[in-house]
């Protein structure tokens, strides 16, 4: 077997069984700089791709280029982007980035900005294939070869000298047809994942009151009565109670996205406690507490505690609900609107912004609107079911886009 013959990946499709070929990037496109244009120029004639659109998940269409360039003609038609070509991110100061590839696949042309590469197509080749070998499999070979300490950088030269490995062109176009449908399918999740989102954002604005107003836009059939202004210190008390960590309380984060959840190893801190870890004791909270970071409740960390009896840092707040008064599921959806969120945080303390936090004390002194118990319940109940749907869309949503990663492990080399 010849030196540039490479062994066949882990999965393929039926009917293909030659082996795939060892080439240089340079056998496949010719390499330029883009255009530096002086600042008047910008922001109109043709669309013009940056670091930004290479950077982005979605395709590189001409539609959704960010920035546009008016050079003269001759300039124009040397730096034309077509259908086929490949775009580079040239210089990053994060090294992940720098190299990162597009593929350019339409028919109406573009132009292309100096912080980035164009490589023009020279032989035939399956463009989305190999932008994702290149953003795959061949990423820890174009950064081993970036320059740079503080910026890094890729030149015609080094992606001259990129080794890629490719298959035959149609097995390429069979591979990139399954990706391009597997990104359809991620795609189309991530918009009903938004959708799912505006639509819980959009009825938390409606089915609670307005300023001034003791009831809500929508509400369940049924319930007319005028909902009643209480102190939030009517219905939440701190919880002050310390334990160490056992299996009934086991050592937990909290965090702006999950809320009360279990520790990862990457936040795993237990070996740096000295002394008798058993007798180190941290804040206790229960199932349905309500929870909340007060440094950094501007980034929403205030949620209800659905985990169960658990211990974390002291830096966090617990709260338990007066269950003679209210629902702790509906309390979680009044106090995690952005609109109480916001409002509470004209309470903020501190000089310097990162450490600004809203006390416990001036979060009680807020007020909260209660209608009927049972009205509370169905909204509780109708939220919690919202929840659980979006967290199946996102599980599914993670489920493809974890295949599409075990697949680009597979079927490259």
């Amino acid at each position: 077997m010849s030196d540039n013959i490479a062994k066949p990946p882990q999965i393929r499709f039926a009917g293909f069984t030659d082996a795939w070929e060892q080439r240089r990037l340079g056998d496949l496109l010719i390499f330029s700089n883009g255009i530096n244009a002086p600042k008047e120029n910008y922001g109109k004639g043709r669309k013009m791709i940056s670091v930004m659109d290479i950077l982005a998940k979605e395709p590189l269409t001409y539609e959704k280029i960010r920035n546009s360039v008016r050079v003269d003609k001759k300039i124009e038609e040397k730096n034309k982007v077509e259908n086929g070509d490949l775009v580079f991110v040239r210089s990053s100061e994060i090294s992940e980035e720098v190299g990162w590839a597009k593929a350019y696949l339409q028919d109406e042309y573009a132009l292309y900005s100096g912080f980035s590469i164009r490589g023009k197509r020279k032989n035939n080749y399956d463009a989305y294939f190999i932008e994702l070998s290149l953003n795959n499999v061949n990423r820890k070979q174009i950064e081993s070869k970036a320059g740079g300490s503080t910026r890094f950088n890729v030149s015609q030269e080094i992606l001259n000298s990129i080794i890629i490995i490719e298959p035959s062109l149609d097995e390429q176009m069979k591979i990139s047809s399954l990706f391009n449908h597997l990104d359809n399918l991620i795609t189309l999740h991530q918009r009903k994942l938004e959708l799912l989102k505006d639509t819980k954002k959009g009825l938390l604005q409606k089915m609670f009151p307005k300023d001034g107003a003791d009831v809500p836009e929508i509400r369940f059939a049924g319930f007319t009565d005028a909902w009643e202004q209480r102190k939030l210190s009517d219905v939440l008390t701190e919880r002050n109670v310390q334990h160490p960590q056992n299996k009934n309380y086991p050592l937990v984060s909290f965090t702006v996205e999950k809320g009360v959840t279990p520790k990862t190893e990457r936040y795993e801190r237990e070996q740096l406690v000295v002394g008798d870890k058993a007798a180190k004791k941290y804040k206790a909270t229960e199932l349905n507490d309500i929870v909340y970071n007060p440094a950094n409740l501007k980034f929403g960390a205030i949620s209800r505690n659905s985990y169960g009896k658990a211990v974390f840092s002291p830096i966090y707040v617990t709260f338990e609900v007066n269950d003679k008064l209210a629902f702790p599921s509906y309390v979680e959806m009044f106090v995690t609107r952005q609109d109480f969120v916001r409002y509470s945080l004209r309470y903020q303390q501190g000089t310097v912004y990162e450490r600004q936090s809203v006390s416990p004390e001036d979060l009680l002194s807020l007020k909260i609107l209660l209608p009927g118990k049972e009205e509370q319940l169905q909204i509780g109940n109708f939220f919690e079911q919202l929840n659980v749907t979006i967290a199946l869309q996102k599980r599914e949503l993670n489920s493809l886009e974890n295949l599409k990663k075990s697949l680009l492990q597979q079927m490259f080399i």
